[in-house]
This record gives C-alpha cells, sequence and structure tokens, in this order.
C-alpha cells in the first residue's frame, strides 16, 4: 500500500528551511534517538523526515541504512496523526503486511511513531522506535515519553530553522543600507519571525507585517519605547534592564518574555538583536526578531518533569536493591559479607546518581562537589578525614558513575586496611587538570598500616574496569609504610 499523500498547500518543500543534509549523524538528535530506543526497550529508533519521493533517517539507531522510498514509510503515516502511532504486528496490518521492510530486513513487526509537525502544523516526519518482535503496544509512560522527546526533536528542529534563516538576514543586513533597503523589508516580511530594527540609541522606527499581524498593533504604536507596553506587566522591569545593558555595552540582546497576542493572550517568545557596526566599530543600528516559542517551552517543561520523574524512579530502585541485599545477608549468614560489600558499593553509586542526575537542565558536574559527598561518611567529629584538595573540575555526567565507584573503593580499603583504620590516620586526594589529561593523586598517611597481598580481587576489578576500560585512563598504586598512594590518569577529549 502506498503512503499517503500530504498536500504542499503550494509552499514548496517543507523541509527546505531546516537544510537536512547537514542534519545526518548530529549528536543531539542522536542522543535523543538512544534515549528513545532505551525507553521503548525497541533495538532500533529514528528521527525520520518524510520527502515526497523518500524518507530520510537523520538519526539512527540500531540501524545502518539512512534512508528507504516513501512508498516503504510507515512515519508518512504516523506523521498525519496528532497522537502517537501503534503497530503491535505489521504482518497482520492490511497497510504493511506486504512491505518490503516487513518480509524483510529490518523484519519489523512492531512500530511507534510520534509525529513531527512543524510550528504552521506542517507535518514532516516522525520519532519512531521499531522491534522485530510483535507486542502488544508502549505503556502509558512510554507513550508520554516518546511525545516528549519528539517535542525535544521540534525544538532541535524549529531553533536550526530560525538559525538558519536569521543567517539570511544577517547577511542581507551586511548588505550597503541605502541600496538594500527595499529588499530587506521584502525579506523581512516574508519571514515567520517578528523582525524590528532600532537606531543606536535603541528607539524602534521599523517592525515588520508579521509584528503588527502578532501583536494587532497600528504602525506607529509601538514606535520609540512603546513594545514595553505590549509585554506581561512581570516582563516589563526585567525586558527594559536586558535591553538597556544591551544598549549601554554593544552585547547581543537575547531574552525570553510573554508578548500579548492580538486576542489578548501572552505567548512566551525569544527576542533577539545584534547591532550592525562600521568600520570604526560604532553601533549603526541594531536588527532584532521576536521568536514565538510558547509550545517549544511547554513542552520543555513537560519534559522536565519527566526527567525529574525518571530520576525519582531510578533512585527508588537503588534503595530497593539495596534492601533486597541486606534482607539476603540475614537470612543467609554465608552471604552476610558479600551482600554487605554490594550494598556498600550501590550506596556510593546512589549517592554520585544523585549528585548528577537531571536537576534544571544540569549537564555537567563539578568532580570535587560529588566527592565530597561521598567521603562524607569518613569525617570524624567534624574534621575531613578525606580531604579534597586542586582544581574543582566540571566534568561531564558520564565520568562520575566510575569515579564514584572507584573512590568508594579506595575509601572502604583505607578503612580496613590502610590510613583510615586508625583515627589518627587521614587521605589526601588532589586533583590536577594538565592539558586534556585529569590526575588523581590519592596518598595515604597514618600510622604503621598492612601491606598489601598480591591477591587481585573484585574491588581491584571494579577498579580497573571503571579507569582503565570505562574511562580509557589508567591506574598505578604503591603501598607505602603509611598507606596506598595510587594515581590515577583519565585523558578528558574522548
Amino acid at each position: 500500500m502506498q503512503a499517503p499523500s500530504v498536500p504542499h498547500s503550494g509552499e514548496g518543500n517543507p523541509l527546505g528551511p531546516y537544510a537536512i543534509e547537514g542534519l545526518f549523524d548530529d549528536p543531539e538528535l542522536q542522543g535523543i534517538t538512544r534515549f528513545a530506543a532505551e525507553l521503548c526497550d525497541c533495538p532500533i529508533a529514528l528521527v525520520s523526515l518524510v520527502e515526497e519521493e523518500r524518507q530520510r533517517f537523520v538519526a539512527r539507531t540500531g540501524l545502518a541504512a539512512t534512508e528507504t522510498l516513501r512508498s516503504l514509510s510507515f512515519c508518512a503515516h504516523a506523521m498525519t496523526g496528532h497522537s502517537v502511532m501503534e503497530v503491535p504486528d505489521a504482518r497482520e496490518d492490511d497497510r504493511f503486511r506486504t512491505n518490503a521492510l516487513v518480509v524483510g530486513e529490518p523484519n519489523i513487526r512492531f512500530y511507534a511513531g510520534a509525529p513531527l509537525r512543524s510550528v504552521q502544523g506542517r507535518p514532516l516526519g516522525s520519532l519512531c522506535v521499531i522491534s522485530p518482535e510483535p507486542r502488544a503496544g508502549l505503556t502509558a509512560f512510554q507513550r508520554q515519553g516518546l511525545d516528549v522527546l519528539a517535542g525535544a526533536v521540534m525544538r532541535f528542529l524549529e531553533d536550526r530553522r530560525e538559525k538558519l534563516a536569521h543567517h539570511i538576514w544577517e547577511q542581507a543586513a551586511e548588505a550597503d543600507l541605502a541600496e538594500s533597503e527595499e529588499r530587506f523589508r521584502v525579506l523581512a516580511d516574508a519571514m515567520p519571525q517578528m523582525v524590528w530594527s532600532t537606531r543606536p540609541d535603541g528607539y524602534h522606527d521599523y517592525y515588520n507585517a508579521r509584528w503588527y499581524d502578532f501583536t494587532g498593533a497600528t504602525p506607529g504604536e509601538t514606535a520609540g519605547n512603546g513594545w514595553n507596553g505590549q509585554f506581561h506587566p512581570d516582563d516589563q522591569e526585567r525586558a527594559w534592564a536586558v535591553w538597556r545593558h544591551s544598549l549601554e555595552t554593544g552585547e547581543p540582546y537575547e531574552i525570553e518574555y510573554r508578548l500579548r497576542r492580538a486576542d489578548g493572550a501572552y505567548r512566551w517568545t525569544l527576542g533577539r538583536a545584534l547591532p550592525m557596526r562600521d568600520e570604526r566599530g560604532s553601533i549603526l543600528r541594531w536588527f532584532g526578531t521576536c521568536t514565538d516559542i510558547h509550545d517549544q517551552r511547554m513542552l520543555r517543561e513537560q519534559q522536565d518533569l519527566l526527567s525529574r520523574e525518571l530520576g525519582h524512579r531510578i533512585k527508588n530502585i537503588f534503595m530497593v536493591v539495596t534492601s533486597l541485599l541486606r534482607l539476603s545477608g540475614r537470612s543467609d549468614p554465608a552471604l552476610k559479607h558479600y551482600a554487605l560489600r554490594l550494598s556498600e558499593q550501590i550506596g556510593a553509586l546512589g549517592r554520585a546518581y544523585d549528585y548528577v542526575r537531571p536537576q534544571d537542565g544540569a549537564s555537567a558536574f563539578t568532580l570535587q562537589g560529588m566527592l565530597r559527598e561521598l567521603f562524607a561518611a569518613y569525617n570524624f567529629d567534624g574534621e575531613d578525614r578525606v580531604r579534597v584538595t586542586g582544581e574543582n573540575v566540571v566534568l561531564p555526567e558520564k565520568h562520575m558513575t566510575p569515579l564514584a565507584l572507584t573512590f568508594h573503593e579506595l575509601a572502604t580499603n583505607a578503612v580496613k586496611y590502610g590510613a583510615l583504620a586508625s583515627a589518627e590516620g587521614t587521605v589526601e586526594l588532589s586533583i590536577a587538570r594538565h592539558g586534556d589529561e585529569l590526575h588523581l593523586d590519592w596518598i595515604e598517611r597514618g600510622n604503621e598500616v598492612r601491606q598489601a597481598t598480591g591477591h587481585q580481587g573484585f574491588g581491584s576489578e571494579l577498579i580497573r574496569a571503571s579507569i582503565e576500560r570505562q574511562l580509557r585512563g589508567t591506574f598505578t598504586r604503591e603501598w607505602l609504610p603509611t598507606g596506598l598512594n595510587a594515581k590515577a590518569v583519565i585523558p578528558l577529549g574522548t
């Protein structure tokens, strides 16, 4: 069966403004497909953009192909709807039972796709997950998650479209003003964003047609400083402060505020402006845009809520596993030592995850902050027995869990065999960055301590897996009379 056609309303290729040739294997979109595959427990996840004759997989997990014919496309069906489309078993669906992607590789059985629609409501494609095994369908939580991730894809695409349009606009604005004024006005009126311009002192003297359509203002009504009256009362003072700062410093202007639409509703809007300068650096004019981001902001808030919910559930899993291990240790004395050991390691993982789990959009974390949380259990009478010194290095999340496991293991061993076995013993962990390498030195200082044996136990294997295999670093250690001296070197460029 042929994929359904979508009317183009005579406006040309709806994917043209996004320049999708430059999107393939984008890291942000790739991250979304990996998360979608894991969330929905499917081996394949795709960001599929559907053209007139073919569909293009600009991001993909679990599939090597980058495109197929549109006539084979499941996503061409999914994008015409307004919610997640599910196909429990493609062999039982009249639309797809003879499809080459069903009877042959990749042997599609289960499919679920969330539509991707532009801000104008035009269907562009789908964020989909695929499995070679039939299934009843997604859970309500998975469907919600797939919708939220599709919203993230569209925010990415709309931001790209805006930047491309803004780039075109900047190129036009750099031309000679006297010769390009009419061309600029035509271009500005054709843009989906509201466009405005001011004198060097910030006096607004130009708005494009989109501004008047959106706000319902009459020409001249928002000239000068009249624009601020269009903002939500709670945003006016802040908007003024940011605009004055840009006028005083010449720095680019960027702010999110609520702008009153012609029907009286307030919509979240992204305002941006850049100064145009002469050859001496003096500002000739300011050119700015206003972009309606209300729907994207609402989706972002929904995605933040979903991230917090996922974080809460994962934290609960840590607690449940720890409780099960403790119960197992109590019921079987032979397992008590191993259960206690493993529950301590899971506890270290839980503390590291609690520190780095998604919070207010954070994506990088300080190593010192995480380590101080980890070593708090070893303090005595307010004294830090494990002292962390050196640089307060900011690291991505992927480094935190293996480092938390490594230093939990070292601290545990120091209590059993090393400097922390005595009340006077201390440990110093120094952190230094040398070029693209992170150097970590663990130095124990205490009384006479037990010497290490040649036995390499689970703890040694855990450290080797964390530092050498996960982080591709090196780890060496030397037993001194005062305790262990260990060094880790971790590359940061990978």
